[in-house]
């Protein structure tokens, strides 16, 4: 039972405690002497919604604290231990309102929710207006009535249940239908699609290393051209080796006639014998290592384009097409299995249908 009610600065209210005795308690009062002002104060403390304008006019905040004395086995106490909330005798609710719209929640001096103070205040006190006897006349609530008055409350749960399930298959039923119906329109264009990406069997970072060997034979072929004019420069019929090396012997011979006159000169046209020689074998080498072959070139573009049209044709960047691959043979399982998962949903459905019959 409602114990105690006290309320500071709401409304007109500015202090208010009112202690409640055992039995019937009735508030009386003529029109405009506050009774629903009180009312609002105890829904308030209930978990009602909060309003800055149930401030006083001239308070900052105003207070609501209604105090409860129940059972140990009272439905609100078990509210209170599923949110850990002590609980060592009565249970008091408390409200704070701030003139500026703010509002503080305390369930046995803790702080809390308004959601918990709301669902602890269902389970303590049920307000009535004046017109609630216009229920009885209300059709929509004369199965209630009904079913409440002949126990078959627990009836009316399974049906429910049973309705609930036979609509949650048909809902699943309906998707998956939808979800196959849909596959099977597709079936033909995946099928096409899985045994053309199995013929061309892509591999993840193969574009990138086509890409670039596609580039660097590229390269290859420009660079061999100017290495085949510098060995025509150094070994072809106009090389000055010939030349150089018999101008060198010459004066090998002479230097002798002169001691210390050619012995620069030959040094230096010495050196450049074995600069152009090393050179010569470098232009060689350089040669071979240029060396490709075109059609390993063409095949590599070939391989290329193709990865990159299927790209193109089923807007996936190349390295995913493997991945599309595998997800378009898994549709095409998924269709074969759907069409017995749709048959076992097809029963299911009827016989929860029957169930709820």
């Amino acid at each position: 039972m409602l114990s105690r009610l006290s309320i500071r600065d709401i409304v007109l209210i500015e202090k208010l405690d009112i202690d409640f005795l055992p039995g019937l308690s009735v508030l009386t009062g003529e029109t405009g002497a506050g009774k629903s002002i009180l009312l609002d104060a105890l829904s308030l403390a209930l978990g009602a919604r909060g309003d800055a304008s149930l401030v006083r006019h001239g308070a900052a905040q105003g207070q609501v604290i209604a105090v409860f004395d129940v059972p140990r086995n009272h439905p609100a106490r078990a509210l209170l231990a599923e949110n850990d909330i002590e609980d060592d005798g009565d249970i008091i609710l408390r409200r704070v309102q701030t003139g500026d719209g703010r509002t503080r929640v305390f369930v046995n001096d803790q702080p809390s929710s308004v959601t918990l103070m709301r669902d602890v205040g269902r389970a303590l006190v049920e307000i009535h207006g004046q017109h609630d006897e216009r229920a009885l006349v209300d059709p929509g609530a004369h199965r209630e009535l009904l079913d409440s008055f002949g126990g078959h409350l627990g009836a009316v749960h399974g049906t429910g249940e049973a309705w609930r399930y036979w609509r949650n298959c048909e809902q699943e039923l309906s998707r998956h239908r939808a979800k196959v119906e849909a596959a099977a329109r597709e079936a033909d264009y995946l099928r096409a699609s899985v045994a053309e990406l199995a013929k061309l069997d892509p591999q993840p970072g193969e574009e990138t290393e086509l890409a670039e060997l596609r580039a660097q034979m590229m390269r290859v072929e420009k660079i061999a051209a100017e290495i085949h004019d510098a060995q025509d420069v150094l070994s072809g019929p106009s090389s000055p080796l010939p030349q150089l090396a018999s101008l060198l012997r010459r004066l090998q011979r002479k230097a002798g006639e002169a001691p210390g006159l050619l012995d620069d000169v030959v040094k230096s046209l010495d050196e450049a014998m074995i600069s152009l020689d090393a050179a010569q074998s470098g232009v060689e080498a350089a040669l071979r290592a240029t060396e490709y072959d075109p059609q390993r070139l063409e095949k590599a573009e070939e391989r290329l384009f193709a990865l990159r049209a299927a790209s193109r044709k089923h807007n996936v960047a190349v390295d995913d097409l493997a991945q599309l691959r595998d997800t378009m043979v898994a549709d095409l399982a998924d269709l074969d299995a759907g069409e017995e998962r749709l048959h076992a949903l097809e029963k299911q459905a009827a016989a929860a249908r029957e169930a709820y019959d």
